[in-house]
């Protein structure tokens, strides 16, 4: 992560057809919503990959990145039923990029050894390679073809439609993100980005994409108002030509959509591979405010409405984190955007009566205060 950045009746027949149409549906689909939750592991008191399997599995979570091929946690996942976005390590990319060989070893490592028993979803290559600036910049050049080495790899194990392969990028990336209709990738970020697109469009793979409203706020407070961040704002919605957008998680992502189209992909879906908001470590960053944007992230993208430019299409998204890293660099807020603490109990309180019927993170999520 990147600094940039109702009750329901028990016996509710349409709750029910969600639920049947969650459980039957393709492995990777437009309309598919299901939450999923990152499993950072930058901490010295975390508990052991067990037990986060079994948390996972006891809150209804159904779905996990994790940020490399670590062997106990693939381990704990074998039958878990736990569908999963495996990282590509930055710092794996160099080694992998020019050796078809390397990558193929990699991938019967740290997938093949493993499938079925674990549901791999989505292998990113790469998180965050910015080719502007900072640690990431030399990187660029490798993301390609690493992606595309995993990809064959994948393929030649007869898995292409089952497990897909992309990249994680995020906002930085986008030039003119607002309004949303402007968004585009441009200079270094039109020469990385533009070759992905065009390799996910004619694989017909996904980009994924960590999208922050609350970097996006603490950085422009005067012009990002709080509540246009949390979900909550009442009025004086951005209009940007016949879309108005009620929120800025949709202009993000808007605005990312509108780049991919530039860039030559106007039908590559885009996953939210992360998104969260921290408890503490900043004015902004309070339980009252992290409450707020969980609950109201989830309602959003559980409905089913879409974006304003992408409507109807439910999104894909995975919360920023499972629990609080003690060991994460950066400001004080990165260490406090866990769901859960360390000693694995929910920083939030969860309501026993919303959601009953569907054991999914809803039960974790939508009415922790959430």
């Amino acid at each position: 992560m990147a600094v940039f950045r109702a009750t329901i009746r028990y016996y509710d027949p349409f709750l029910l057809y969600l639920l049947l149409l969650v459980l039957f549906l393709p492995n990777f689909h437009q309309t598919d919503a299901q939450i999923g939750v990152c499993n950072g592991r930058l901490g010295n008191n975390l508990p052991s990959s067990q037990e986060v399997v079994q948390l996972y599995k006891s809150n209804g979570i159904r779905r996990m990145r994790i940020y490399d091929p670590n062997p106990q946690a693939l381990e704990a996942l074998r039958g878990s039923g736990i569908e999963l976005v495996l990282d590509v390590p930055n710092s794996d990319l160099e080694g992998l990029a020019n050796d078809a060989a390397t990558a193929s070893k990699w991938v019967q490592d740290n997938v093949l050894n493993y499938y079925p028993d674990v549901k791999f979803r989505i292998i990113a290559v790469g998180n965050e390679v910015n080719p502007n600036s900072g640690g990431t910049a030399r990187l660029a050049p490798f993301v390609l073809p690493t992606m595309s080495k995993i990809y064959e790899a994948i393929a030649s194990a007869g898995l292409k439609d089952q497990i897909k392969v992309s990249t994680a990028t995020y906002s930085a990336l986008v030039s003119n993100s607002f309004p949303p209709s402007k968004g585009s990738f441009d200079g270094a970020s039109g020469s990385f980005m533009g070759p992905i697109i065009n390799f996910l469009k004619n694989t017909n793979n996904p980009l994924l994409v960590n999208i922050y409203p609350y970097f996006s706020h603490i950085e422009n407070q005067q012009t990002v108002p709080l509540p246009y961040a949390l979900f909550t704002a009442t009025g004086g919605f951005p209009q940007d030509g016949q879309n108005q957008y009620r929120n800025l998680f949709d202009a993000l992502l808007d605005a990312a959509y509108s780049a991919v189209e530039k860039a030559g992909g106007p039908n590559v879906v885009i996953v939210v591979s992360e998104s969260g908001w921290p408890s503490a470590g900043s004015p902004a960053a309070s339980v009252q405010n992290a409450a707020t944007y969980y609950r109201n992230l989830i309602n959003h993208v559980k409905g089913g409405s879409g974006s304003p430019k992408r409507p109807g299409r439910a999104i894909e998204t995975y919360l920023f984190a499972m629990f609080d890293e003690n060991q994460k660099s950066g400001g004080e807020s990165e260490k406090h955007f866990g769901l859960f603490s360390p000693n694995k109990q929910p920083k939030y309180q969860i309501s026993q009566n919303t959601w009953s019927t569907i054991p999914l993170v809803e039960s974790l999520v939508l009415y922790c205060t959430i």
